[in-house]
């Protein structure tokens, strides 16, 4: 299995690498490794400009570095699309199944996938809805996101379950990746379209 990690670079700096070396190390426990990779070791980002960064690796070993500038998509409007069956508790390469469920979109920007009732993740991100107070968090996210963790140590969100049709009591919603920062949601999240 391949698994990734995305760390955001800006003039040569690295932002916030505790949390993706933590993940590494989590995912490869996970999968039985007892390898030893670093990320410090490998990463040399470009002295100028906004830079997604790209760690390839699997059990045994770091197989590719690739830095690639960064302009965030535009993303205001999620589609609400049900799956009961999807796992991305790992930052895998393997996203065919999160590509499919994107390819559900209609004219929204991403996706909101809900699954066993309860709102998790977006395809790219992990999200938070504001109540007034606090910004909640879903307490079962496809994939413990490196933003969502420093965001809840940082006491900056909560985390409890969050069934979908719990969504319009909220005031506001807001998604968030290592590389997109935290970016409020304009438009809002359209209905699940009901199949068959």
């Amino acid at each position: 299995m391949q698994l990734i990690e995305t760390i955001r670079a800006e003039d040569g700096l690295l932002f916030h690498l505790p949390y993706h070396q933590q993940r590494l190390q989590r995912s490869l426990d996970t999968l039985g490794s007892d390898a030893l990779l670093n990320l410090a070791d490998v990463l040399s980002p470009p002295d100028q400009g906004l830079v997604r960064c790209r760690v390839l690796y699997d059990v045994d070993d770091i197989l590719n570095v690739t830095y690639h500038p960064y302009t965030p998509r535009t993303i205001n409007l999620l589609q609400a699309v049900v799956d009961d069956t999807i796992d991305y508790t790992l930052k895998s390469a393997e996203r065919s199944h999160l590509d499919k469920l994107f390819s559900e979109r209609g004219e929204a920007d991403d996706i909101l996938i809900i699954r066993n009732g309860l709102v998790s993740d977006t395809t790219i991100a992990n999200i938070a809805f504001f109540d007034g107070a606090q910004w909640i968090t879903p307490a079962s996210p496809l994939l413990m996101g490196t933003t969502r963790q420093r965001l809840l140590n940082e006491k900056k969100l909560i985390e409890q379950a969050i069934h979908f049709d719990e969504i319009s009591r909220f005031r506001g919603a807001a998604i968030f990746n290592a590389m997109l920062g935290f970016h409020k949601i304009k438009d809002g999240i359209l209905s699940p379209i009901i199949k068959g």
